[in-house]
């Protein structure tokens, strides 16, 4: 299982529209610049962000705004935001397991339990993480750049 780029491309949005939300009108032009992405990529995902409950989008001169605190945006709000599209299921099975295969036949009876629990430990896992403790470290790592220039 991979987590596609979705998920970092979101979390990194979320912290640069608080970042610098009180000097800069946040835009998916701007997002973009920041991310290293395609505008049209950030603004499928805002859309989803959006859909989620996470941001505000203003057209025009508006720009993008949180709905809620990254203290309580956690990285399972971001995931099932931008990667399930609407599944809840973190491990897709193959479709058609051979019924007179030993092993096709009994392969739901081996892992589906096995995949539900390793779902559910990715899930509180996500769920433990918020995205503040992102934009800390980078409030961190910005702190001690400055001061390295002085």
């Amino acid at each position: 299982m991979q987590v596609s780029t979705k998920f970092t491309i979101a979390i990194h949005l979320l912290a640069a529209v608080k970042f610098f939300e009180k000097d800069y009108k946040i835009t998916s032009a701007f997002l973009a610049s920041s991310i290293g992405s395609n505008p049209v990529i950030v603004r499928n995902i805002m859309i989803n962000l959006q859909d989620a409950g996470l941001i505000k989008v203003k057209r025009g001169p508006g720009g993008i705004t949180l709905c809620r605190s990254l203290d309580d945006i956690t990285f399972l709000d971001v995931y099932e935001a931008v990667e399930t599209n609407g599944k809840n299921e973190m491990f897709h099975f193959h479709e058609n397991p051979s019924p007179q295969c030993p092993v096709g036949k009994n392969i739901h009876r081996a892992l589906d339990g096995q995949l539900a629990e390793l779902d559910q430990d990715f899930r509180n896992d996500l769920a433990g993480r918020t995205v503040q403790e992102v934009l800390n470290v980078i409030q961190n790592a910005q702190s001690v750049t400055a001061e390295k220039q002085m």
